[in-house]
C-alpha cells in the first residue's frame, strides 16, 4: 500500500511518516520544500511537491496512492491564514482524494472541537470532520488533545534556563500523548476495518494541569521554576489588538485557542474502548512522567559533560607556558 502523508515535516507528521516506513508501507510525503524535508528522504520516503493551498498540485501528489494521512496544520508564523490552510486547503485535499478514488483517509482533528464554536481552529476542525464524513471517502478521524513534545519548550526549557514559565487563567488539565504513540494509532487505522467511518479520541492515560507539570519538572530537574501568571483579560486584549492587523490574524486565532487551554475545563477522554479496537497495548504507551524523565536525564547528562569539558579546558590553559 502506498500512503501519502500531508504535513510530514511537522511534529506529528514526521512521526507518522517514520512509523509507516518502519511498518513496511510505501510512503510518499507531499512537501513544499524538498530541502527542509531531506530527512524524510533519508528515512526512505518519496518526496513529491505539493501545497494544500494550490489545489492544482494535489492530483499529481495523489496519483498511485491508496491512502492519505493528513497531519497538516497552519502555524502562527505562516503567511497564509488558518482558514486558507486548515479549511480551504483541507476541503481541496478531501475533494481531490475523493475524485482520485483514495481507499482510506486518516484525519487528525482535536478532542472536544464541537464544544468551542467561537474558537476558529476548533470550529474549523469540527466543520472539516463533517465535510469528510459527507465526502464518500472511507475515513477515520483521530482526536488528540495535546502533544508531550510541546511541553519541552513551554515548561522544561524555561525551568532549565531559569526563565519564567507562563501560566494563564485556570489552566485546563490536558491528557497529553507522545506523538510517536499517536502515530501508532494513525498507521494501525490503515489496516483495520473496525476503524472505518468512525472517530476516536487519542489521548494520554490522565490529564495534567499546568502546576502539576511544573512540579514534576522541578522534581526531575532539581531546579525551581519561576512561575508568572498572565491574566486572561490581558490575553484577550492582545488577541483583540492582533485582529486589527492582517499580519496578526494567525496569532489572534491561536490566542483564541489559548483561551480554551485557560478555561479550566479538562481535555481528556476514556481510552478503554479504543485500545482494543486498534490492537495497541496500553502499557506500551509512554506516560508523561517517563517522557519528561527521559528528557531531563539526557539533557542533564549533556550539561554535565559540557561543564566537565569547560573546566578541563580552563585547567589546560592555566598550565600552558608563556610563548613569544
Amino acid at each position: 500500500m502506498t500512503v501519502l502523508i500531508v504535513g510530514a515535516t511537522g511534529t506529528l507528521g514526521r512521526q507518522v511518516a517514520r512509523r509507516a516506513i518502519e511498518e513496511g508501507y510505501q510512503v510518499r510525503c507531499m512537501v513544499r520544500s524538498a530541502k527542509k524535508a531531506a530527512f524524510l528522504k533519508e528515512w526512505g520516503a518519496e518526496l513529491v511537491p505539493g501545497n494544500l493551498c494550490e489545489p492544482e498540485t494535489l492530483k499529481a501528489a495523489l496519483s498511485g496512492v491508496n491512502a492519505v494521512i493528513d497531519a497538516a496544520t497552519s502555524r502562527p508564523t505562516d503567511s497564509l491564514s488558518m482558514r486558507q490552510v486548515d479549511w480551504d486547503g483541507k476541503v481541496a485535499l478531501i475533494q481531490a482524494a475523493a475524485a482520485g478514488g483514495i481507499e482510506r483517509f486518516i484525519f487528525f482533528s482535536i478532542l472536544d472541537a464541537e464544544k468551542y464554536p467561537n474558537v476558529p481552529l476548533m470550529e474549523i476542525k469540527r466543520c472539516t470532520e463533517l465535510f469528510l464524513a459527507q465526502s464518500g471517502l472511507n475515513y477515520t478521524i483521530l482526536r488528540p488533545s495535546g502533544f508531550m513534545q510541546g511541553l519541552i519548550g513551554q515548561y522544561a526549557v524555561p525551568i532549565l534556563d531559569g526563565q519564567a514559565v507562563w501560566v494563564t487563567g485556570d489552566t485546563s488539565p490536558i491528557a497529553y500523548m507522545d506523538t510517536q504513540d499517536i502515530a501508532k494509532f494513525a498507521v494501525a487505522a490503515l489496516r483495520l476495518p473496525e476503524t472505518e467511518k468512525k472517530s476516536f479520541p487519542v489521548v494520554g492515560s490522565r490529564a495534567w494541569g499546568a502546576y502539576e507539570i511544573i512540579r514534576l519538572c522541578e522534581r526531575l530537574s532539581g531546579r525551581q521554576a519561576k512561575v508568572s501568571r498572565m491574566p486572561l483579560g490581558l490575553l484577550r486584549g492582545v488577541r483583540s489588538t492582533a485582529r486589527f492587523f492582517e499580519w496578526g490574524w494567525n496569532l489572534a486565532d491561536r490566542l483564541a485557542f489559548a483561551e480554551v487551554l485557560a478555561s479550566g475545563k479538562p481535555l481528556s477522554s476514556s481510552m478503554d474502548e479504543v485500545y482494543p479496537v486498534f490492537g495497541i497495548d496500553k502499557e506500551e504507551i509512554t506516560t508523561l512522567e517517563a517522557y519528561l524523565q527521559d528528557y531531563f536525564s539526557r539533557i542533564l547528562k549533556k550539561l554535565k559533560e559540557i561543564d566537565y569539558q569547560t573546566s578541563k579546558n580552563k585547567k589546560q590553559k592555566k598550565k600552558m607556558p608563556f610563548t613569544f
